[in-house]
């Protein structure tokens, strides 16, 4: 029996309890209102396993199965939770605490049924701040049914914070000239979605680019006056271009005006205390309309004056500011130019991670949340071990400089092409990790999530995802790149290393190939017996290979057509054009039972380039 993240001490004694259909649910009279949703949850996930979810009622009853209270238990969200011959009693030090006590109960019947096994669990969390960031901007913007599945996700493995990640896909009055091609979350999608965390004990910060990555607003005709770079916005909407060239003029007044209002129409709509204001790879500032004033006071005092300022305004407005310390880094020592209750994301997303960053910025008085990621960013399938390695090093860091959280992320760069269901073993290694210190091997808790989340008692489920991702040379990146660059995978100065890379690559293409249909045959195998919530992202995952193995196709043709490869794989222009518009349909189906419409046409220009390329 596994739970999610693993408590800080827990005894299985001798014996069991069996949980019967006449018995009951009841909330003790030290609990609050909220304590009926706790046991609703219970209830729910209680017949989902058994067939009967008990009744619940409040005070007393002499049929207790589960009993909920509130109890002598140090700290916010600290629980306690016993099974014994009498009964299950779950205590919490607060609200949190007792939600956190009925999500670890949850768990334990999923994997026992109505018979559980006496236990002693006491628990809690040894960082205070534990939070998940989704982008919804750079082409995947989710339905509200999805989102709010995903705070249920995020709460029945303790998160406690989460971010959506906004640019242009918010439905800003006034701004419809920057998303009248989207389909844009409404204020009322925000207010929605707010209280829906609040009743899990989420607390949904807002977060809107306020200095970079502010591309399509400042490709609008009423505000590219305001680009850092001139006429920047007469250039073709590049999913490559979006991600290097989107920062606003800081020398204009202006500026600083849009930004504010964008921040004061945006903030009313959440409960939190918290705004982030992003202000991360702002890579043109200096560059262009600010280069005058930057060669007077320095490219380090514009960036840090114009976060100054958003700060300030935050803080009048009684919100504690948040941004990204990737710029900041460079430069430490301004950081005491910022209000002090100023929080710093520090983030960084290798295997190998470094706590360079982390050191830096602890010791130049910042108060601090490391931000690892999902690994699932230009591709189809994320890459679990790098995932894990990130993940587990940035929280190890954490804990050594005793930052006040950690920020899973997870991003959508070129079009967001990956189901956002790929990212959820990511995303409870975020939670397990921040939890508790003790971090198990890649395999033992891939195995964990396989049984806990996916209802897969084998527990291989997630090892066989991880092996995906391994499997590819031409990726969605590099099909992006090739097709927006005229013809060249990278910048010119690496395409030669690129080049040479794929070549080398392509020449085991036959046999990635192969490998890739090895692991849909396995995973077809594992799907008899699962949940229709596993069954529904695994369909996705079955497409999502397809995909990689197109792409893999494309990667031998171009290979071939452009640099004379001598493969041993032959490929038909003509038959893979349509097995590329075939593959797509599917494509587009998936897409649309977890996402609105959104940028998926960009998506689709890429394929269908690629099909019209092929065909020539």
């Amino acid at each position: 029996m596994y739970i999610i993240p693993e408590p800080q001490q827990m005894d299985i004694l001798e014996g069991e309890y069996t949980i019967r259909f006449d018995h009951k649910i009841v909330i003790d009279d030290s609990c609050g209102t909220e304590a009926y949703g706790y046991a609703k949850l219970l209830q729910e996930e209680l017949r989902g396993c058994m067939g009967y979810g008990p009744a619940i009622t409040r005070g007393r009853s002499g049929k207790a199965a589960v009993t909920l209270a509130m109890g002598a238990v140090s700290g916010e969200e600290a629980y306690r939770l016993s099974v014994s011959a009498d009964g299950i009693r779950i205590e919490g030090g607060g609200e949190r605490g007792l939600l956190y006590g009925v999500q670890t109960l949850r768990q334990i019947v999923r994997q026992t049924g109505a018979c559980v096994p006496c236990l002693r669990i006491h628990d809690f969390p040894d960082m205070k701040n534990r939070g998940f960031y989704h982008d919804v901007t750079r082409g995947r913007i989710p339905t509200l049914s999805y989102l709010k599945g995903l705070a249920d996700n995020l709460a029945f493995y303790k998160i406690n914070q989460m971010q959506l990640y906004i640019e242009h896909s918010y439905l800003f009055e006034g701004l419809s000239e920057m998303w009248r091609d989207d389909t844009p979350l409404t204020a009322q999608d925000i207010l929605e979605l707010d209280a829906y965390c609040r009743r899990l004990q989420i607390e949904l910060i807002p977060n809107i680019s306020c200095f970079g990555h502010l591309y399509k607003l400042l490709r609008t005709r009423s505000y590219a006056h305001l680009c850092e770079l001139p006429d920047a916005e007469k250039e073709p909407f590049g999913l490559v271009d979006r991600m290097m060239h989107h920062t606003i003029d800081v020398t204009q007044e202006e500026s600083l005006i849009l930004i504010k209002g964008l921040i004061e129409e945006f903030m009313p709509l959440f409960t939190s205390k918290h705004f982030n204001i992003g202000a991360d790879e702002t890579f043109d500032l200096g560059k262009g309309r600010s280069l005058a004033e930057a060669e007077r006071v320095g490219v380090k005092r514009l960036y840090i004056d114009h976060v100054r300022k958003l700060c300030e305004f935050l803080v009048e407005k009684g919100k504690i500011p948040m941004f990204w310390g990737d710029i900041i880094c460079e430069f430490p020592e301004v950081i005491e130019e910022l209000p002090p209750q100023t929080i710093c994301l520090n983030w960084g997303y290798a295997a190998d991670q470094s706590e360079e960053s982390t050191r830096k910025l602890a010791g130049a008085g910042a108060v601090l949340y490391n931000c690892p990621g999902v690994s699932g960013w230009n591709q189809f399938v994320n890459r679990l071990d790098v995932a894990y390695e990130n993940i587990g090093r940035m929280c190890t860091y954490a804990r050594k400089y005793h930052t006040e959280g950690v920020l899973t992320t997870d991003w959508g760069d070129y079009g967001h092409i990956n189901h956002p269901d790929f990212g959820i073993p990511g995303r409870i290694y975020g939670a397990a990790f921040s939890w508790n210190g003790k971090i198990p091997s890649f395999e033992e808790m891939n195995s964990r999530i396989s049984q806990v989340e996916f209802g897969d008692k084998s527990g291989k489920l997630v090892s066989v995802m991880a092996e995906i991702a391994h499997n590819q040379v031409f990726d969605w990146q590099m099909a992006v790149g090739y097709i927006e660059k005229t013809g060249n995978m990278l910048p010119a100065e690496a395409e030669a290393e690129a080049v040479a890379k794929v070549m080398s690559g392509m020449a085991d293409a036959g046999k990635i190939l192969q490998n890739l249909e090895d692991i849909a045959d396995r995973i077809r195998r594992l799907m008899p017996g699962l949940p229709a919530r596993t069954n529904d992202m695994l369909h996705a995952c079955l497409v999502a290979i397809r995909g990689i193995q197109l792409l893999q196709k494309i990667g031998v043709w171009i290979a071939v057509r452009e640099y004379r490869a001598d493969l041993p794989v032959e490929v038909d222009g003509r038959t893979l054009a349509a097995e590329l518009e075939e593959w797509f349909l599917f494509y587009k189906e998936v897409w649309r039972s977890v996402s609105r419409e959104s940028e998926l046409y960009r998506i689709q220009e890429v394929v269908f380039r690629y099909a019209d390329l092929l065909r020539e």
